[in-house]
């Protein structure tokens, strides 16, 4: 797995920031975890899958880095708030949270009459909930700390308004508002808030519902038409979690190839 990845350091602002990444263990949160402690980060991997956590836990120290895995379900407060406490007893400090885990390549492709409820309710729960649940559980830290980031991840088919993803797409419009509002809130702590809007993007995870043609597709629609790379959207994930991106908050930030415009 080790190769297909190729990481650089560039954001000296980094070093030693613990960065939470809830669905760390595998696809885009795996690159970011990577690319964290090319930096010098300390990525913690927050995954459901401990076995996936563990192995990205394993190869981010194969290479010299440094990280943390935790076996975390996002869509359950005690979870969280655990992976949280752990966290911070083991490195004082919580510095960064990507809410990247989501409901999603397994999803059913329907109608949304006919999409079985609880799916519905599961992406509500991940796709949402679990993200209001780490900012929650992360806030205090960063509030006595007076810095911290704070990137919830969106969706390209939000502005696409995609055909028969209706319990994924509405959970992921919500992360917009959920992020303006939060950026509000938290500006008097020096913490930022910030929309990731990632383009679509082929990894290790398989995806029944996205045949290849589904990424054939939007790649001929971006003004890039390559298929998305990790590094695409790693690159700029470290950009906006630095100091460099300290004056930058209640944003969409748009890595897509220009797959669309917002």
């Amino acid at each position: 797995m080790s190769g297909d990845i190729t990481v650089t350091a560039n954001y000296h602002s980094l070093k030693d920031r613990v960065v939470i990444i809830t669905g760390g263990g595998q696809g885009i949160g795996r690159g970011y975890a990577r690319h964290f402690a090319a930096q010098g980060a300390v990525p913690v991997i927050a995954e459901l899958n401990a076995g996936n956590a563990m192995a990205v836990k394993h190869e981010i120290e194969a290479e010299g880095g440094r990280a943390l895995a935790f076996e975390t379900d996002v869509g359950s407060m005690d979870s969280v708030s655990g992976m949280v406490e752990a966290t911070l007893s083991a490195t004082g400090r919580v510095d960064v949270l990507i809410n990247n885990a989501a409901v999603f390549s397994r999803i059913t492709m329907a109608p949304f009459w006919e999409l079985p409820l609880d799916e519905w309710d599961a992406a509500m729960q991940v796709n949402v909930t679990g993200s209001f649940y780490g900012a929650r559980a992360v806030v205090p830290a960063m509030q006595e700390a007076k810095w911290g980031r704070i990137v919830n991840v969106t969706s390209g088919t939000v502005a696409l308004g995609s055909a028969n993803y209706l319990h994924y797409i509405t959970s992921k419009s919500a992360m917009i508002g959920m992020t303006r509002s939060m950026a509000r809130e938290l500006g008097p702590w020096d913490i930022t808030v910030n929309t990731f809007w990632p383009g679509i993007i082929k990894t290790e995870v398989p995806r029944p519902s996205a045949p290849d043609e589904v990424f054939e597709m939007f790649r001929n629609q971006q003004c890039l038409p390559r298929l998305t790379r990790i590094e695409d959207l790693a690159k700029p994930m470290l950009f906006l979690c630095s100091e460099e991106a300290k004056y930058m908050t209640g944003q969409i930030f748009e890595p897509d190839g220009g797959l669309s415009f917002n």
